[in-house]
C-alpha cells in the first residue's frame, strides 16, 4: 500500500525506512550502501571543474551535464534541506574504467552504469511512494554515456524531452560534490582512475539518493 503523506514522521520509522533503502540498493547490485547524514556530502566548485579542465567529452552534449546542470551552490542548497541520504557504490573491474578501452570493454563499463542509475532511480522512485516524496537522487558519470552514446541528447532540442526520463540523472560530480571525500568518510577504498592503464584493485561507481 502506498505510503500516506504526513508533515511528520517519527525517528524511529524514518530509520527504519532509511535501512531499508540501504538493503534494497545491496539488492539491486550495490556492492556497498551506507546511510549517511547530510552534512558528510562535500560539495566543491573544485570538482565541477574538472568536467572543463582537461574537458570531458560529454560537456555541453547532455542536459544531466555542466554547464546544463545544477551550480554547485544551488546543490548545497538543495542538500541542506534534507538530513539522511543512502549512498552506495558498485566495485566494477579496473580494466573496465582505466586506460584506452576496446569496444567491448566500454559495453561492460555501460551495464555497470546502467544499473546504478536503475538503483538510484528506483530508491528514489521506492521512497516517493513510500511516503518522501521530495526524495531525490543523483548518479555517476554520464547518462549520456550510459544510455545515448551514439545519438544526441534529445533533451537540449527544443519541443523534446529525454528518452530515458526516469532513468537519466546528473552525475554527483556534475552538481559538484566530491564523491572521492565521500568515499573515504565511509571507509570504502577509492582510487583515481583516468585514461592512464592502472594497476588499482578495483574501480568504483557511486551514486546517492537523498531521502529525508
Amino acid at each position: 500500500m502506498a505510503g500516506k503523506i504526513r508533515n511528520t514522521i517519527s525517528e524511529s520509522e524514518l530509520q527504519q525506512d532509511l535501512q531499508k533503502y540501504r538493503t534494497r540498493a545491496i539488492a539491486l547490485g550495490a556492492t556497498d550502501a551506507q546511510i549517511i547524514t547530510t552534512d558528510m556530502v562535500m560539495i566543491d566548485e573544485r570538482v565541477r571543474a574538472k568536467c572543463m579542465y582537461p574537458k570531458c567529452e560529454h560537456f555541453g552534449t547532455s542536459a544531466n551535464c555542466p554547464p546544463y546542470s545544477m551550480e554547485p551552490e544551488q546543490t548545497r542548497i538543495l542538500v541542506d534541506r534534507f538530513r539522511y541520504a543512502i549512498f552506495y557504490r558498485i566495485k566494477v573491474p579496473t580494466e573496465l574504467l582505466a586506460g584506452k578501452r576496446p569496444p567491448e570493454a566500454l559495453a561492460s563499463q555501460a551495464q555497470f552504469s546502467k544499473t546504478r542509475n536503475q538503483i538510484t532511480a528506483t530508491l528514489e522512485s521506492e521512497a516517493f511512494y513510500d511516503g518522501y516524496y521530495l526524495a531525490v537522487g543523483f548518479s555517476g558519470g554520464s547518462c549520456k554515456g550510459s544510455f545515448c552514446s551514439e545519438k544526441d541528447c534529445s533533451a537540449l532540442e527544443p519541443g523534446k524531452g529525454c528518452r530515458f526520463p526516469l532513468l537519466a540523472r546528473s552525475s554527483m560530480e556534475a552538481v559538484g560534490m566530491d564523491v572521492y571525500f565521500m568515499a573515504t568518510a565511509v571507509d570504502w577504498d577509492i582510487y583515481p582512475l583516468g585514461r592512464a592503464p592502472s594497476d588499482a584493485p578495483h574501480g568504483t561507481l557511486a551514486g546517492i539518493v537523498f531521502i529525508y
